[in-house]
């Protein structure tokens, strides 16, 4: 057979209707058992499949979970944390046949999405990711009935289940760690602070800070993007000497790795002159050079995760929020004492030296 078997084409070959091959392939009483065995043998013979979306017509179900991102798709596509959070939503959903349906949006349609696949059931629920500061789509997916878990902290949650991991040690451990090492001007480039998770990691900075009793070194913005990170970090090392930092803790890897790159170019060591440490440890975080310092957040363990508890939501109409291994700093060649004891250098003569450690 040159296409894919059909019920119909099992029906012919077992000699009974469409409707007792349904019942037999459903498990559903009612046949002679001589024939439901007829039956069964004539679907493995045409190697008959079930069709996933019949199934789960069938079913009153979509097969299918929600993922709507509202972001530039440049942004998604050169930030590793979605990759990786995609995969592991995909480890769960791919061994099951079920789907994930993606879609990229202007934030100004964001609403108008989340509407659409609603009314279209066309995911059974959706996953929330990048949690705004009173971000109205907890309110809205329980407006649209549309099962729905929060990726990140509960605290915006809205009463949904959340799915999230405590930023906190990480950010400590980078702190006491540098300050240990003799640094005293620590400064962090932040991701945007309409994002609840970018507010948290520079509020977790903030407060290993005081705890460690250091004052609080400059902050700015880096938007979560290479050139975001690149345009801070020229920023940070053009200050006065008495006020240049001496190492810098990004909001991710992405900023961070344009940072480094950059303090490297103006002719600085790195970490002789700039400590630098991200936040995510991507794939390529050990591949730099020296190798970058960052915080592990298991992005693939994460969209696992945050599937299991939607399943949980969907089957059960609530689940309890998860909360998922804290951040935990990995540190690599990328930190290192402070120059001068904690007294800023100038910047050191145009050249691209660098001390390489081996990574952990």
């Amino acid at each position: 057979m040159d296409r894919r078997p059909t019920i119909a084409d099992v029906a012919k070959r077992a000699g009974v209707s469409r409707s007792s091959v349904s019942f037999a392939l459903n498990d559903r009483p009612g046949l002679a058992e001589e024939t439901k065995r007829r039956i069964l043998a004539a679907a493995q013979e045409l190697g008959w499949r079930p069709s996933r979306p019949a199934q789960a017509l069938s079913r009153g179900v979509a097969g299918a979970l929600g993922l709507v991102l509202a972001r530039d798709t440049a942004a998604i596509g050169a930030d590793p944390f979605f990759p990786a959070f995609i995969a592991g939503i995909e480890s769960v959903l791919a061994r099951r046949g079920d789907a994930l349906v993606l879609h990229v949006t202007e934030p100004a349609d964001e609403e108008a999405t989340y509407r659409r696949l609603a009314a279209d059931r066309r995911v059974d629920g959706v996953l929330l990711t990048d949690l705004r500061v009173d971000d109205p789509r907890p309110a809205l997916t329980g407006e649209l009935g549309l099962p729905a878990v929060v990726v990140g902290d509960p605290g915006g949650a809205g009463g949904l289940c959340a799915v999230g991991l405590d930023d906190r040690p990480a950010f400590a451990a980078a702190v006491r760690e540098l300050a240990a090492l003799g640094h005293r001007r620590i400064a962090h480039v932040a991701g945007p602070q309409e994002f609840r998770h970018a507010r948290r990691r520079r509020e977790s900075w903030e407060l290993a800070m005081r705890e460690a009793g250091l004052p609080e070194g400059p902050v700015l913005p880096g938007g979560f993007t290479a050139a975001g990170g690149a345009h801070a970090t020229r920023e940070l090392l053009a200050l006065a000497p008495d006020r240049r930092p001496t190492a810098v803790i990004y909001a991710n890897d992405l900023s961070a790795t344009a940072g480094l790159a950059v303090a490297q170019r103006l002719g600085l060591t790195v970490p002789g002159d700039l400590s630098v440490v991200g936040y995510d440890d991507t794939p390529l975080a050990e591949y730099t050079h020296p190798p970058l310092a960052s915080a592990r957040a298991d992005a693939l363990g994460w969209g696992a995760a945050a599937v299991r508890a939607l399943d949980e939501v969907i089957a059960k109409g609530l689940a309890d929020d998860v909360a998922l291994p804290p951040a935990e700093l990995v540190r690599r060649g990328s930190m290192g004492p402070a120059p001068g004891a904690g007294e800023a250098d100038a910047p050191a003569p145009n050249t691209t030296t660098v001390r390489s450690e081996t990574p952990c």
